[in-house]
């Protein structure tokens, strides 16, 4: 609570001329500023994220967005910058909340959490704008997840499928390859033609990190579907909590218009980082980890609003991949479980994987999708049924068999299956598999075709197996690429070609 008293007569005096031109509902004054956070006295209509002018000393206005409502003062974040605001400076309502441009006339571009365009091709002019904070669609106005959503990553499709509309959470120590699956999938939609609009929330990234994405996406011809809204670690921390807000905003726009849409955070991490700085500098009580008790609503708001849309409403979908890097594998800390217990799934990244050389570094044992089963495509479903179990089994015997040297042959066997599954799921970055690519590799590898390869000549068997059955089965190749699961003849047709393979890289 702030005392009239306290301050000084300035401001007694420019509270006073306000008060007498009876106009401190909708006008008030500014108290303090620092931090990039305003206080400000008056304003009693003022809403929740509601949009404020503050007028400068140079003339120029300076917006900032409420977060505090007390009783007779308002503590406003500031999205410009704090060095031109001065106490006594008069601030106004706008009668507006936060709102972001969106529409097709974002293709291709980089932009900040404002809509500003970054990447220097001039002014982004947009008929639209979306509702940064905005209620999610209720349960009446979604579908269950059926449809697929294609990472082109053998490792995910397989075990950890993803559907459209679900929110799949990306989990793992730094510099494991989470973004790298992130863009994988990000091309994989372009190569497979799906017509998903890929918007990438970049939050406090550093801006050569985010200049190579962008070029990469460039080279594979993935930017003219995609969005990259980016935040740098120099950014205030206002940007910081606006970039995946404003990014689902925009998101959005695909999903209500009978389009598809995947969102990528990278990473949330930071962005509830950001959010406790602010939190803190508006003198909101610390509880966990100084993080505000309300941090977990700050991501179940983001990330309810991903959804597949009912038929009446057009059955657009938002796909999200929310990223959360975690400290030494600890997925039991606060921020990873909240996020857990949101999404509907994680897909977890081991750093021992990664150093092995097992890349991308999927734990199978701690992946799971919650509902990406049932929107599996039909062709890999019916190839990859005993994958998971084969894989967990082979995990269990390498961990016993290191302390015994005299193994049966059935446990040879199994052990055999699985360093050859372990190294079938290993794939370069860049290089997603298209359905048939991915139907042809694990059939014979389901089958025990490949058992008496040796591991190290595996991939010229699979390389050779892909170049022969698309040379003379094309026709029959993109047909299983529809996603139908595999006739009799097609199965029949991979299993010999791999067969004779097989036997020519055998031992």
């Amino acid at each position: 609570m702030i005392s009239v008293k306290e301050l000084s007569t300035e401001l007694q005096d420019a509270i006073s001329l306000l008060k007498s031109e009876k106009g401190l509902e909708k006008t008030g004054v500014v108290t303090r500023v620092g931090d990039g956070v305003a206080w400000i006295y008056g304003l009693s209509e003022c809403g929740f994220n509601e949009t404020l002018r503050i007028e400068t000393t140079s003339g120029k206005t300076v917006d900032a967005f409420a977060l505090n409502l007390m009783e007779d003062e308002i503590g406003a974040v500031l999205l410009g910058n704090d060095a031109e605001v001065k106490a006594g400076a008069r601030v106004r309502l706008s009668g507006e909340v936060l709102k972001v441009p969106v529409g097709k006339e974002l293709l291709g571009r980089v932009v900040d959490p404002l809509g500003r365009p970054l990447d220097g091709k001039g002014e982004i002019k947009t008929q639209n704008y979306g509702l940064v904070e905005r209620s999610a669609p209720g349960v009446i106005d979604r579908k269950s997840v059926h449809e697929p959503l294609m990472t082109g990553l053998l490792a995910i499709d397989s075990l950890v499928p993803i559907g459209r509309g679900q929110r799949e959470l990306i989990i793992g120590d730094r510099q494991t390859g989470k973004t790298a699956i992130a863009l994988d999938t990000m091309i994989n939609q372009a190569r497979q033609k799906t017509g998903v609009v890929n918007v990438y929330v970049a939050i406090g990234q550093k801006l050569s990190k985010i200049s190579r994405l962008v070029d990469r996406l460039k080279s594979e011809g993935v930017m003219e579907q995609s969005i990259v809204v980016a935040t740098s670690p120099a950014d205030p921390a206002s940007l910081l909590y606006l970039a995946p807000y404003a990014g689902t905003a925009i998101a959005e726009y695909f999903r209500d218009n009978k389009g598809h849409a995947l969102i990528i955070y990278d990473d949330l991490s930071k962005h509830a980082v950001a959010y406790r700085q602010m939190s803190l500098l508006l003198r909101r009580p610390p509880g966990r980890e100084a993080f505000p008790g309300d941090v977990f609503y700050l991501h179940s708001r983001l990330l309810e609003r991903s959804a597949k849309l009912s038929d009446n409403l057009g059955a657009g979908s938002l796909t999200a991949l929310p990223i959360i890097e975690t400290q030494a594998g600890d997925i039991s800390a606060y921020i990873p479980t909240n996020v857990i217990s949101i999404t509907d799934g994680q897909i977890f990244l081991e750093t021992n994987l990664f150093f092995q050389g097992i890349r991308p570094a999927i734990s199978v044992g701690l992946s799971v999708s919650r509902v990406g089963g049932s929107a599996q495509t039909k062709a890999v479903k019916s190839v990859s049924g005993s994958l998971k179990l084969d894989l967990a089994q082979f995990r269990e015997l390498a961990a016993f068999t290191q302390f015994s040297t005299d193994l049966d042959a059935e446990t040879k066997k199994q052990i055999n299956r699985g360093q050859r599954l372990t190294e079938l799921l290993k794939q370069p970055q860049y290089s997603p598999m298209s359905v048939w690519e991915q139907v042809a590799v694990l059939l014979p590898a389901i089958n025990g075709v490949f058992d008496e390869v040796p591991v190290e000549k595996l991939h010229d068997v699979i390389r050779a197996l892909l170049a022969a059955l698309w040379s003379d089965h094309k026709e029959a190749m993109k047909e299983l690429s529809k996603g139908d699961k595999p006739s009799e003849a097609t199965s029949k047709l991979i299993l010999d070609e791999a067969k004779k393979l097989a036997k020519g890289y055998g031992a």
